[in-house]
């Protein structure tokens, strides 16, 4: 008879770990998409930046980088939290404070990406 093994823990693991390294790879794909895109601009000045952010495609491959740098952002606080806070309650409240901050940048992207 084989005995089963007793899984307990948070079970974050491996499955935040690749989400960490594919919000990465996206991160420095978009980074240098963007300084391509703000390298080949003839003058850098408030027109030129705007029409670079004018087209669609551009906002949401800009947001989809703010998504995955407060996602990213999210996994390593988190980790940071659960190892060295120990406290329950400090913990929680580090938890909300971080996950509130982190939606309140994301709308606070959108607002920026969508005024221009």
């Amino acid at each position: 008879m084989v005995k089963q093994r007793l899984v307990v823990g948070a079970h974050y693991g491996l499955k935040d770990w690749i989400a960490q390294r594919a919000t990465a790879v996206y991160m420095a794909i978009y980074t240098i998409i963007f300084a391509l895109s703000a390298f080949s601009l003839r003058e850098l000045n408030y027109q030129e930046w705007s029409g670079l952010f004018s087209h669609s495609l551009f906002k949401f491959l800009s947001f989809l980088f703010f998504l995955s740098l407060f996602y990213h952002a999210w996994i390593g606080i988190r980790d940071l939290w659960m190892d060295y806070i120990k406290p329950t309650g400090v913990r929680l409240a580090l938890h909300l404070v971080t996950l509130f901050l982190l939606v309140g940048y994301a709308g606070w992207a959108v607002q920026i990406l969508w005024r221009l």
